[in-house]
């Protein structure tokens, strides 16, 4: 007479090597130390990703504040002002600049609208159009004649402000960019935050229901 035994519970090797190799875990122990294992290696990720977030966040929020404050002190040290309405600043002839009128120019935009619209377009003027290049190489050509050397002298001089005046504007935009980036780095933070600390007080709990099937 034949007689079955009952098939043994199911087993895992277990993944250690030397003398316990030869260990066999039952499946339930098994799922406890993966559910454990991967628990504690998504809460390292969380913790990592949240610090980030709030020292990058802050870095940028520092340094958008750094850059703006200085184009504005750098700025506003030069005194420079648009003209107020009027025939310096005809509606026909600066329509983009009459929001300005009387301004100072003491940010990044208006720094801006000042070198093109103010200076550029005075410029223009100086020479029928051409550059500082331009120009310089017909008075190097006639040494002696006076209104190329003091169109040089001028464009040199306005190019120059001008050029100024766009880097700071350059430097504003990427001020403005790092700031954005800073504010939308605090609030992944903060969602971060939430998210770890709601997972720390879960987990316990989770993992106890699921090992509890076993």
């Amino acid at each position: 007479m034949t007689i079955i035994e009952p098939e043994a519970p199911a087993t895992v090797r277990s993944g250690a090597s030397g003398p316990s190799a030869s260990k066999i875990l039952p499946l339930g122990e098994s799922r406890r130390r993966t559910l454990l294992g991967f628990v504690a290696t998504r809460r390292v990720v969380e913790i990592m990703l949240t610090v980030l977030l709030g020292v990058g966040g802050g870095l940028l929020l520092f340094g958008a504040n750094f850059g703006l404050d200085m184009v504005h002190s750098q700025l506003s040290a030069q005194a420079i002002v648009f003209p107020e309405k009027g025939p310096q600043l005809a509606p026909a002839e600066f329509p983009d600049l009459q929001q300005y009128a009387g301004q100072k120019v003491d940010n990044g935009p208006k720094a801006k609208a000042y070198a093109n619209g103010f200076i550029k377009r005075h410029l223009a003027l100086v020479a029928e159009g051409k550059t500082y290049s331009q120009v310089s190489e017909i008075s190097r050509a006639n040494p002696t004649d006076a209104k190329s050397a003091g169109q040089v002298a001028t464009l040199f001089k306005g190019e120059t402000l001008r050029g100024l005046l766009l880097y700071a504007w350059g430097w504003s935009v990427v001020a403005t960019i790092a700031l954005y980036a800073g504010i939308a780095a605090l609030i992944g933070f903060l969602i971060m935050l939430v998210v770890t600390i709601g997972d720390f007080v879960a987990d316990p709990k989770l993992a106890a229901h699921h090992i509890s099937k076993d």
